[in-house]
């Protein structure tokens, strides 16, 4: 008779508290303290002094957390894409589960890879004169039209629109859009730019905007990329790059004409505000009214002068006189009278520009709006508020077909309000 095999122990039922106070003792037990080089990045600081970030290097990335007491120690200020060695001990963060690195040193071990790959980058076009300061151009004063290079649903373009509308309202605005992150974007910046080239070569552009708003160095990198560069230093127009927050440097900011800390300050660098020109005229119109009555005032003196010295006039002087008085006062009111109508036209010539300038607004606000409810027609997540749920096996891979699955396996369905867990049954035909 055959020995029975002894039945299997069923596996320990913990409690998920317990089970990550478990591992983070075994952690500590294992690895603690631990030292650690990797590249920096998502680094950032709290209002509580703590700093986050993440170390990263080709095969993995591990969260970091840095109190404020350790935080206060450091010696400089930690950027993305730096190159770092840091000592401190692995543990788990309950609450999430996660784990993480507790930082208590951080020091430089050199240039992280991407911070070295534009250093190096900037170095040999800086050599090649691609940077020099004998090629920028000045922004012209009172701009035609402006192009804008950037991703149509980026925040940058919002903010650099609403400010032209606000300044400039009467300057057209052509925008040539273009990714702005990831691998695919720096040759759409190319086709983006060059498609401007072509209008600003045939008269129709006189400035050109490069926008991004602020990221990290890797958020940032397609505005490192070596042919953007060289496209930029080939514009026929002046280009301002605005990518970005004050702090970040790319490639393209010493490429361009000028560089602007945000893309609003690049806006605002393109387009004199309307407002100040119409207060400048307004102005000159007030000192050329003062000059001519004080010229008037100054001959009609001259002429009681002349006049004195005559003594009596006989009655043909006295006639003369009063003819050159009625002339002087014509001569006045055809000044005066002249000065409001080249005013009037003014003032009727900005009405007309408004108008012209609302309707095309308005005509531009429509096909965004139009464009924006097309884009959301095919947000996925409609079709999920009808019923319809995403499959994924463990690994995170969609599942479109029952010959993906087997009894027992788990997946996860995506519905609109969430995810559930599931487990597979063996398949059954579709009943006709």
């Amino acid at each position: 008779m055959a020995a029975q095999s002894a039945p299997a122990l069923a596996p320990r039922i913990w409690q998920v508290g317990a089970l990550c106070r478990a591992i983070a003792d075994a952690l500590e037990a294992r690895f603690n303290p631990v030292a650690v080089r990797g590249e920096i990045s998502g680094f950032s600081r709290a209002s509580s002094g703590h700093c986050y970030f993440s170390l990263k290097d080709a095969q993995g990335q591990l969260r970091c957390a840095m109190f404020r007491r350790a935080a206060g120690l450091m010696e400089f200020m930690p950027r993305d894409g730096e190159l770092v060695e840091v000592q401190g001990r692995l543990a788990v963060y309950e609450p999430r589960g996660d784990l993480q690195l507790i930082v208590e040193s951080l020091a430089r071990a050199g240039a992280g890879t991407l911070f070295e790959q534009f250093l190096q980058l900037k170095a040999r076009l800086e050599a090649q004169g691609l940077f020099d300061p004998g090629r920028k151009r000045p922004l012209p004063v009172f701009p035609r039209a402006i192009g804008i290079a950037t991703s149509p649903g980026a925040a940058a373009l919002h903010d650099v629109v609403t400010c032209l509308r606000r300044r400039a309202p009467h300057v057209p605005v052509v925008l040539a859009p273009a990714a702005v992150q990831g691998a695919q974007a720096p040759g759409e910046l190319v086709r983006a730019l060059s498609s401007l080239y072509r209008l600003a070569e045939a008269g129709r552009l006189d400035v050109i905007l490069l926008v991004r708003g602020g990221g990290s160095i890797e958020d940032l990198w397609a505005f490192n990329d070596e042919q953007l560069a060289r496209t930029i230093v080939q514009s026929p127009v002046p280009l301002v790059c605005g990518v970005g927050h004050e702090t970040d440097f790319t490639i393209a900011d010493f490429c361009a004409d000028v560089r602007a800390p945000t893309p609003t300050a690049a806006a605002e660098l393109a387009a004199q505000s309307r407002a100040d020109w119409l207060a400048g005229l307004a102005r000159t119109d007030e000192r050329l009214r003062r000059a001519v009555s004080a010229r008037l005032d100054g001959m009609g003196q001259r002429l009681d002068i002349a006049a004195s010295r005559l003594g009596r006039p006989l009655a043909r002087m006295a006639a003369q006189h009063l003819r050159l008085g009625t002339a002087a006062h014509r001569l006045r009111y055809a000044l005066v009278a002249r000065a409001e109508r080249d005013r009037q036209r003014l003032q009727a010539g900005e009405t007309r520009l408004n108008h012209a300038l609302k309707l095309r607004l308005e005509r531009a606000a429509q096909k965004l709006d139009r464009s924006r409810l097309r884009l959301e027609l095919l947000d996925p997540r409609l079709v999920l508020e009808r019923g319809y749920a995403l499959l994924t096996d463990e690994t995170g891979h969609p599942v479109s077909s029952v010959a993906q699955t087997h009894p027992g396996q788990s997946l996860r369905a995506t519905l609109a309000d969430g995810e559930v867990d599931l487990t597979v049954s063996p398949p059954r035909p579709i009943s006709s």
